[in-house]
């Protein structure tokens, strides 16, 4: 497997609150990528997803590389990261009036060497398996959002889904309350595939189509992730950008 990330703050926001990480299990020949786009003032929102970023990813860690021959339930795993990552925050947002009201959104998991992978999210932070074969692009995860409420209840389109004035809103964050309940997902990569992941300000500035049209042109994740930071930063993108790619 291949893998790469980017993040910028984009050229409106001050400050970068997206967070991702990228981490090599040697001992199970897998990957374990997670994202993190971060709510609250600047200083708030950027410390919910960095330290949630990095319990999530800690706990997923050692439970891997930990040496055992029990099959790991990767769905009970994930969920317990998650909620690692959701405490860890919380008790940071109780610490003081600048943290009250930070959050993070999270999508993070695993990905063996075989292609099966496993993935959770909270918040609209978004999973996409691309293949250039089937020349597909599929959404993995669901947003937590209330434009994704309102688009699986039928109330607007697709198309709308972009522009409505409160797509920002989400309806799950990690760090806001004392518990959350975050989505579990199972996937398979085949040979030339891509799982992409992504903050908000890459899905609300690309239409889908276009990043499937950058998988098609870039045979590395490297060259894939440069392409659409440079076509969601050349479209003036007015949030953080953060994408991962795995092929």
């Amino acid at each position: 497997m291949k893998s790469f990330g980017l993040t910028d703050k984009g050229p409106v926001r001050k400050d970068n609150q997206d967070s991702f990480i990228i981490e090599k299990v040697r001992t199970r020949d897998c990957l374990i990528v997670a994202l993190c786009d971060g709510m609250g003032g600047a200083k708030a929102g950027g410390l919910a997803s960095q330290i949630a970023n990095r319990a999530f990813v800690s706990v997923v860690y050692s439970r891997l590389s930990a040496r055992t021959s029990r099959p790991i339930d990767f769905e009970s795993m994930l969920k317990e990261a998650c909620k690692e990552a959701n405490g860890v925050a919380y008790e940071f947002s109780q610490f003081g009036e600048e943290f009250n009201g930070m959050g993070t959104t999270i999508v993070g998991g695993v990905i063996m060497s075989n292609g099966i992978g496993h993935i959770i999210n909270v918040g609209d932070s978004r999973a996409y398996l691309l293949s250039r074969r089937n020349d597909t692009i599929s959404q993995i995860t669901r947003d937590h959002s209330l434009v994704g409420d309102l688009l699986e209840y039928g109330i607007i389109t697709p198309e709308q889904v972009k522009t409505h004035p409160q797509r920002n809103v989400i309806t799950r964050a990690v760090g806001t309350d004392s518990q959350v309940e975050a989505d579990y997902f199972n996937f398979e990569l085949g040979i030339g595939d891509v799982l992409l992941l992504c903050s908000d300000g890459l899905s609300n500035t690309l239409t889908d189509e276009e990043m499937l049209e950058a998988a098609k042109a870039c045979r590395e994740p490297e060259d894939l992730c440069r392409m659409l930071m440079d076509m969601a930063l050349g479209r003036g993108a007015r949030d953080n950008v953060t994408v991962v790619a795995v092929k």
